[in-house]
């Protein structure tokens, strides 16, 4: 049971007092630290997605970007030629290379849709940049539409 004696009545007492009842903190150790780093790495990696993931991630943001002046995404509309992903080797985040073209070499919305393009990284955990190659070879051409962008478009 405490007393009146207990009680810390001058600084160097409570000094004393709050030195000897503090809870102990234990400094990490450098192996400690490496550790947890390691165990922070680990589950970082085990939730990055795989390339194969990535690409498909990549495609599903390809789907909501629509051509203005058309009623389809540029995916169904087949202006995409390539999606191809890998993992940076520094810092295990995704790159992403689309390959793509447009209805014509002269689309006034050209810049517009290549930017959409390339934000896709932007709305990606994990995907570090999205480069964008714009060919004209070979030509985009409504066989280059999937059936679904075809009947969108009365083509079907």
């Amino acid at each position: 049971m405490s007393t009146e004696n207990d009680i810390p009545t001058t600084a160097e007492e409570l000094k004393a007092y709050e030195e000897k009842h503090a809870p102990k903190e234990e400094t990490p150790s450098e192996t400690n630290i490496k550790k947890k780093m390691e165990e922070n790495k680990a589950a970082y990696l085990a939730n990055l997605p795989s390339d194969e993931e990535m690409k498909e991630l990549v495609i599903e943001q390809l789907k909501t970007i629509y051509d203005p002046e058309l009623p389809v995404n540029i995916y169904e509309l087949g202006l995409i030629y390539n999606v191809d992903c890998w993992t940076d080797e520094i810092s295990s985040l995704k790159m992403c290379k689309i390959t793509m073209t447009l209805t014509s070499a002269t689309c006034s919305m050209s810049e517009i849709i290549v930017q959409l393009v390339e934000s896709i990284s932007s709305r990606l955990e994990y995907l570090k940049n999205v480069d964008v190659e714009l060919v004209f070879d070979p030509p985009w051409g409504q066989d280059s539409m999937s059936d679904e962008a075809k009947l969108a478009m009365g083509l079907l």
